[in-house]
């Protein structure tokens, strides 16, 4: 079994948040101040969720960056008539 996070920069912190949700339900939701921080943070947050039935063999981070909207005039497209 392979699991897979969904990470995202945390504006208020500068961190990083790590999301899984689970399909039968329920899910993990961690957080870490630096990719090595987060990393022992998932592992663990994996440890104890699956503490009582099979841990999955491969655990991924896919790093899902925030929309950009760019809302300045000088950045908007010019249309001619």
């Amino acid at each position: 079994m392979q699991i897979t996070f969904e990470l995202t920069p945390c504006e208020e912190s500068g961190g990083y948040i790590a999301r899984w949700d689970d399909p039968a339900g329920g899910g993990i939701c961690t957080q870490g101040d630096s990719f090595a921080d987060l990393d022992d943070m998932v592992r663990d947050a994996v440890a104890g969720y699956f503490a009582d039935r099979e841990k999955p063999a491969s655990i991924r981070l896919r790093h899902s960056p925030p929309s950009v909207l760019l809302d300045e005039p000088s950045h908007r497209p010019h249309l001619s008539p």
